[in-house]
């Protein structure tokens, strides 16, 4: 018998430390619950972190889409799953800063139920418009707005979503007011754009990069202080005329409350080696994501303030889960 294992058996019969239980952790495959269908930003975000993550956990690390309630289902899931470090989640800015300001009966709590690890990226929003959209800036799509209100369709990833309250911030801005076309994630937002069925959209840069290479989607403006790199033509909000908008969309990692310290820093370990590894971090900034990877202490700080600052939106724009 080896040495852990002579201990650990030892204390049977009298209260087993937790360091016992994680001493040969992962000794299975580890899953990671992405809350949003395929296709979007979070789910981006994990395809690209866990092979490396694999490599140094020594196991699979797999991804497993479980979308719903603008990431609520797949939160909730997580948050209820036994905290040993065999099931966390990757999810977006609604499910850890906006659910909480939108929901008031909210099945899980980011706060309680949670072990906030990193804010893996993040990356600015994009007003991008289906091609044969009129406007071709933001000035032409706020003259045709006024000129015909109510008229102009948003997608969105859902309710409550990161580009949903972009897009109604957007119209406190601009007095303006567009329809919201919610679905059920970024991925089937963006085919519906790009085949015509919506107008324009607040989404990911990081989602939307390639379309808007490839001439399927027409990029208006980034929400970002300074111009993206990767379409350094493309003026800010503020350049453009809106002052006020500048907003990130961020994909965090997290894992159920209580993961054993142990458990906990292999995990942190094992997201940093990932993220900061260069060719990870080059995938990302070739979609126009930033890795910020922070300290789970940072994080709980910056979720606290993003979770305020959107609930400010919500609040003056009468926003509900239904609308």
């Amino acid at each position: 018998m080896s040495s852990i294992k002579f201990v650990c058996a030892a204390l049977l019969g009298v209260a087993m430390s937790t360091s016992c239980f994680a001493a040969g952790y992962p000794d299975r495959p580890v899953t990671v619950i992405v809350p949003f269908p395929a296709g979007g930003a979070s789910d981006s975000a994990a395809r690209f972190i866990t092979p490396k993550m694999s490599e140094v956990l020594g196991q699979p690390v797999v991804v497993d889409n479980k979308p719903g309630a603008n990431g609520g289902t797949g939160a909730q899931q997580m948050a209820k799953s036994p905290a040993d470090g065999y099931t966390l989640l990757v999810g977006s800015i609604g499910v850890f800063a906006i659910n909480p300001a939108l929901y008031p009966n909210l099945a899980y709590s980011p706060q309680k139920d949670f072990d906030l690890l990193t804010v893996a990226v993040r990356t600015p929003n994009v007003l991008v418009a289906t091609p044969n959209f009129p406007a071709n800036s933001v000035k032409e799509l706020i003259d045709y707005m006024k000129k015909n209100p109510n008229k102009v369709t948003f997608a969105s990833s859902g309710i409550g979503s990161s580009d949903h309250l972009t897009a109604a911030l957007f119209w406190q801005k601009t007095g303006t007011q567009g329809v919201h076309v919610p679905y059920k994630g970024g991925g089937p937002a963006i085919n519906d754009l790009m085949g015509g069925h919506a107008d324009v959209s607040f989404q990911n840069l990081g989602s939307v990069a390639n379309q808007i290479r490839a001439g399927k989607l027409k990029l208006l403006a980034v929400t970002a202080a300074d111009r993206a790199s990767v379409f350094p033509d493309t003026p800010t909000m503020k350049e453009a005329g809106v002052p006020g908008l500048e907003v990130y969309s961020w994909q965090a990692a997290a894992g159920p409350k209580g993961l054993p310290a142990d458990v906990k820093a292999k995990l942190e370990a094992a997201l940093m080696t990932a993220l900061r590894d260069p060719e990870v971090k080059k995938k990302f900034n070739d979609i126009g994501f930033e890795v910020v990877a922070n300290s789970p202490k940072e994080f709980a700080a910056f979720q606290a303030e993003q979770q305020a600052m959107w609930k400010q939106v919500i609040d003056e724009g009468k926003i509900t889960p239904t609308e």
